[in-house]
């Protein structure tokens, strides 16, 4: 079992809440993906592993967040996945986090 992750976050608060740190890491990696240049899409394996998590962990967050509508995920014809923050996880990521 992949225990790297618990070791590969920082603590992340908001107001009174910390934030969960599996789910703060993949939203750091969201939001590093949305800020490149070349605007290309992170796939789920890229993603999973620039944060650390088991595939199921990633898949079980990235559901919680599309629910929230914070995350876009798709799946190209070929089953390839990827996620990206969608317009509102923009919008609110700077709120949450630091984005220095």
């Amino acid at each position: 079992m992949m225990q790297h992750y618990a070791n590969n976050t920082e603590s992340y608060h908001y107001g009174y809440h910390d934030v969960d740190p599996v789910k703060a890491a993949i939203l750091r990696n969201l939001w590093e993906a949305s800020q490149e240049p070349d605007g290309k899409l992170w796939s789920l394996a890229k993603l999973s592993k620039r944060s650390g998590v088991p595939m199921s962990t990633l898949m079980r967050n990235l559901t919680q967040f599309e629910m929230a509508g914070i995350v876009d995920v798709s799946m190209e014809q070929d089953g390839r996945s990827f996620a990206s923050l969608s317009e509102a996880g923009i919008e609110v990521f700077p709120q949450l986090f630091t984005t220095q």
